[in-house]
Formats: C-alpha cells, structure tokens, sequence
C-alpha cells in the first residue's frame, strides 16, 4: 500500500471526515450543542435520572455512545479496543466519550494504515456524527424533563 493513501489529502475526503467529527462532538455546531456541549453541564444526579420507566439515563445514552464510537474506531483501524470498565462515575463516563472521540479523530489522522478505504471511512464517520448529533438531542431533552 503506497504512502499516500495513508495520508490525509488538503481538503480531501480526510479532512471533510474530521471536520463532520469536530461538527458532531467539540468544536461546536451551527444546529446547537453539540454532543461535547450537551454534556457539559450535566450533573451526575440528572445524568443517573430516567425521565420515565425504561427509559434512557444521560450516562447510558453516553457510554452507549462511547461504545459504538469504539466500535467505528476499530473499523476505521482494523485494530480491536480493549473493553473498559463495567461500572463507572458520571466524571469517567465523560472522560469515556472524549476519549473515543478523540480516538476517532486519531484514526483519521493518518498515524497507522487505514484498514478501509476512504468512501468506507467517509460512511463511518459521518455515520457516527449523525449518531453523536441524534443523542445530543436526547440529552438536551432528558435535561430539559429532569429540570421540572
């Protein structure tokens, strides 16, 4: 495998691929939070909060975030993450979603051999952005609810 497809390209699909990341989890997006905001300034009482019987706390849509994030990783790398922790603070479970977001971003940075090509990678990625934007809405609700 030559070099340059290892790289990213100047305003190529690589570079659209970290800036649809960024949109989704950081850097903040035109549409309102972003899943980086959204989370931001919960507290860990409304984070273990269900705003009805089987329904989703914050800290589980996170961490279910966090997994599938993984998840794309391994894909965009071809190299399995170790699992984490089963139990887990409100704290961890933030510094979890960073740290798979930030392993994304790392995957795409050309640091080791892409496992797939770019309109793959490109699927992935904006794949999980749409999924990070879809439960910073959630979270934006769940607060809202728990706040009555």
């Amino acid at each position: 495998m030559s070099t340059a497809a290892t790289e990213p390209k100047a305003g190529g699909t690589y570079e659209t691929a970290k800036r649809i990341l960024r949109e989704g989890y950081g850097d903040g997006a035109w549409h309102g939070p972003d899943l980086k905001a959204a989370l931001a300034d919960v507290t860990e009482t409304t984070a273990f909060w269900r705003p009805g019987p089987e329904r989703h706390s914050i800290a589980e849509i996170a961490l279910h975030h966090a997994y599938c994030a993984r998840g794309v990783r391994a894909k965009l790398t071809g190299v399995e993450p170790v699992s984490g922790p089963s139990a887990v603070s409100w704290p961890a479970i933030r510094d979890i979603v960073a740290r798979e977001h930030n392993g994304l971003v790392a995957a795409l940075s050309g640091r080791t051999p892409p496992a797939l090509a770019e309109p793959e990678q490109f699927d992935l990625v904006l794949g999980i952005t749409c999924h990070a934007v879809y439960h910073a809405g959630q979270i934006q609700l769940i607060k809202r609810l728990a706040a009555q």
